[in-house]
């Protein structure tokens, strides 16, 4: 089976697991330290706060910035987690459409800011590209509320030159195994403002206000420390497999398109086409992975308030995602596009 998302650890790795497990030092020790210092140089922001997963990021982020009661507007495509942080902190979640990038709609943004007065906005970074964050952080502007970047999926992202997760007021991170920075489980919050980390920290360090032991280990803070080393190298093979995709693929199905002033890191690569499920069935003969990201809307998943979304609701039907991840090899690629292009009754191109 050609997996769509894999993860290889080296011996590096295991070095530094050992040595972790004979210097006893299991927890809160020098790893996490290290990881958390080395991913706020890389994001460019003053604080990042490890914790045990990125619902647990949004979470904290989310009663740093005081939501309960409040609205906050999340787009209407994203995993589940992203509209659970919000009803978990007390807030009250508002739905909007996505844009043609699968990202949060700011001209629909706007209007329900005008309609709600949220407290919080929740650009979610899908698939592994960035919201529109210059309207996003425009309309905050305007408006007054807190942009918070579900960044789970874009590690190394960027717009405009500026990384995902140093865009808005505050972040949110992943690094579930499946992630471009794998832990295992595992999730960070960053920020450069110093009240939104001394509101955070009161949620997370035991002292004179109620807290939650959300800490990561030794084990995993050093194994993503580790895979950011690799991250460059990593998010560049998935856009060179991502660009063969679009080579040879092109016309056949709906790709994922590249933002002006983006730079896309693929965490997935996402196709469309009306007649998804039977692709995938053909993909899962010849042992291809292939899944959908997501068969829900977040609006219908939990019944949330909501404004129209049409683009969503067509999406939802068709997107599917495709292996990406950067150990691929250049044989299993092709096997990928064949068994593609077989799926909608095209004969593979030369290059087989």
């Amino acid at each position: 089976m050609i997996r769509i998302i894999e993860q290889r650890f080296s011996e590096e790795e295991k070095e530094i697991v050992l040595e972790i497990l004979n210097s006893g030092q299991i927890t809160r020790g020098k790893w996490t330290a290290l990881f958390q210092e080395e991913f706020a140089n890389y994001l460019g922001v003053k604080h990042v706060f490890t914790v045990c997963s990125g619902t647990v990021a949004l979470f904290i982020a989310l009663k740093a910035l005081g939501v309960e009661g409040k609205r906050v507007i999340v787009p209407a495509m994203s995993f589940m987690a992203t509209i659970d942080a919000v009803y978990l902190a007390g807030g009250i979640p508002v739905v909007v459409d996505v844009d043609d990038y699968y990202t949060m709609d700011p001209e629909q943004l706007e209007e329900a800011v005008k309609r709600y007065s949220p407290k919080v906005v929740i650009p979610v970074h899908l698939y592994g590209q960035t919201a529109d964050m210059d309207v996003i952080n425009w309309l905050s502007e305007k408006y007054g509320f807190y942009v918070l970047e579900d960044a789970a999926q874009a590690h190394g992202a960027l717009w405009k030159g500026k990384r995902a997760g140093a865009l808005g007021h505050i972040s949110a991170f992943s690094f579930y195994a499946s992630k471009n920075v794998p832990m295992g489980e595992g999730g960070a919050i960053a920020t450069n403002d110093e009240q939104i980390a001394k509101n955070i920290k009161k949620w997370i360090d035991f002292g004179d206000h109620p807290a939650f032991n959300v800490r990561i280990t030794e084990f995993q803070a050093a194994i993503g420390y580790i895979h950011l080393k690799k991250l460059e190298e990593n998010n560049k093979k998935r856009r060179e497999i991502a660009k063969k995709y679009q080579q040879y693929l092109n016309g056949s199905f709906i790709h994922p398109e590249e933002r002006e002033g983006a730079y896309h890191v693929y965490h997935l690569y996402t196709l469309r086409h009306p007649h998804r499920d039977k692709i995938i069935s053909h993909l899962k003969e010849k042992n291809i992975d292939a899944r959908v990201y997501y068969p829900y809307l977040l609006s219908e998943l939990r019944n949330a308030e909501h404004l129209p979304t049409p683009k969503a609701k067509k999406f939802k039907e068709e997107v599917f995602s495709i292996p990406v991840h950067p150990y691929l090899t250049e044989e299993e690629t092709d096997v990928i596009i064949e068994a593609l292009l077989s799926s909608v009754g095209l004969v593979p191109n030369p290059l087989y």
